[in-house]
């Protein structure tokens, strides 16, 4: 892995304070921001406007897999930016061919479609689903409890998370929402309407649950048996954060139910985006032979997913990540994290309540009183957690009221680890006092 060196701080016109009163009268008030304008990044770090320096173990909520400001994608934006920037999906070009090519190699027998988000990716998989019912008249997506699958009105339809509903009903027909790891209550659900199910192999959103072996071979074996489609909505948990390209074949290997499986396990389709383009906004789902001509011309569509400079970016993070066995280092510093904060837990139960995850995906649970904890009482414990650790020069990414996310670039370094951990430590200890 290469070394970065940050640039040279920008001369700062404009504070923070600046830049807040910018935000408060031209920008939607839709997110609860916390105090903090940065300015620039390198590596796993970022710099606030006033030119402090802090660990980023959160990614973009798993989106920078190669950290920030990464020199190969650089280079690939400014080369792919010099050739061609955006065509059409009219026409042809070969960027979008192999990265269809190197995304099928790396899950099985299938096609992509590229669009720019998570959300619009899921989007997709929804059309598939009715597509693939529709001269049944099914149309039914079955999701699970504290899912997650975007901010589109199909999209809060599908989430299994009344907070994100509110305010926007009635929800979008069709979707209906099972307690997850639940193979009993999903064949329970399911109806003479149920074309599909969909499910993350490991929650994010809701609290970094994984789904156990058991639950995927059954829940393969349930659709085969109903004829349904297989969805998984692998837009967080995807792209090698696990250990392995996708969260499944993580959970499910070395499993002894896989080992005496007939054949490999296999979805029907797969939603990515996030780490997929780097930092670069790409989104992305794949299909299974024989449903991936479901969607034939003039069915889906999108102006600029695919684009030859997405495209360009998304095959570069694949390179980096290969050339610099990645998948090897979420699996290492992610098991180096992940043992810290179960020691946390045994040290400090008082304060850390559970720990869950794989590789460089990762939820540590607050117990759920901690009356040391500072800031707004109104605020979500895991917030005021967050903001204590941005005081200490450490950035996560809240879930939910009492769970904390790591999910930092697949390229963190031991030393950095150590670093975060270091710094958890510190928090940790002093609220258990």
């Amino acid at each position: 892995m290469k070394e970065f060196v940050p640039s040279p701080p920008p001369i700062v016109r404009n504070q923070f304070e600046t830049i807040r009163e910018l935000f408060s009268k031209n920008v939607v008030p839709s997110y609860g921001r916390f105090d903090l304008a940065f300015s620039h990044g390198a590596g796993s770090y970022l710099y606030d406007v006033n030119g402090r320096r802090y660990l980023d173990l959160g990614g973009g909520i798993a989106v920078c897999a190669l950290g920030h400001a990464h020199p190969a994608i650089t280079e690939a934006l400014v080369e792919q930016s010099r050739k061609l920037v955006h065509t059409s999906n009219y026409y042809y070009h070969e960027p979008q061919g192999r990265l269809a090519q190197a995304l099928v190699e790396l899950i099985g027998p299938g096609k992509l479609f590229f669009c720019n988000s998570g959300a619009e990716a899921n989007e997709g998989l929804f059309k598939l689903a009715r597509k693939f019912g529709h001269d049944e008249g099914r149309y039914e997506v079955l999701t699970t409890v504290d899912s997650f699958h975007g901010r589109t009105l199909a999209g809060i339809s599908a989430t299994g998370q009344d907070k994100v509903k509110k305010g926007f009903e009635p929800m979008v027909p069709g979707f209906r929402h099972v307690p997850y790891n639940d193979l009993a209550a999903m064949r329970a659900a399911i109806s003479p309407a149920t074309a599909a199910i969909l499910i993350e192999g490991i929650q994010g959103e809701g609290g970094v649950t994984p789904a156990t072996p058991e639950y995927l071979l059954g829940l393969r074996a349930l659709c085969d048996e109903k004829k349904l489609l297989l969805l998984l909505d692998s837009v967080q948990c995807g792209h090698f954060r696990s250990g392995r390209f996708q969260s499944y074949q993580r959970i499910l290997e070395n499993s002894e139910l896989e080992t005496r499986n007939s054949k490999p396990f296999l979805p029907d389709g797969i939603s990515m985006a996030k780490s997929l383009g780097g930092g670069f906004p790409m989104g992305a789902f794949w299909v299974r032979a024989p449903y991936a001509d479901l969607l034939s011309a003039g069915t889906h569509g999108t102006t600029y997913g695919g684009s030859p400079l997405a495209c360009a970016v998304g095959l570069k993070v694949l390179e980096v990540i290969a050339k610099e066995n990645l998948e090897a280092n979420a699996r290492e510093v992610g098991e180096y994290l992940k043992s810290g904060l179960l020691n946390l837990k045994q040290r400090f139960p008082n304060v850390v309540h559970e720990v869950r995850g794989l590789g460089l995906m990762i939820g540590a649970e607050l117990a759920p009183d901690l009356a040391k904890l500072p800031g707004d009482p109104t605020k979500a414990q895991a917030s005021r957690f967050a903001s204590l650790l941005h005081a200490e020069g450490l950035m996560v990414i809240p879930a939910g009221t009492n769970i904390f996310r790591l999910l930092p670039a697949l390229n963190l370094r031991p030393a950095e680890a150590k670093e975060g951990l270091d710094i958890l430590t510190a928090v940790v200890a002093k609220l258990a006092a």
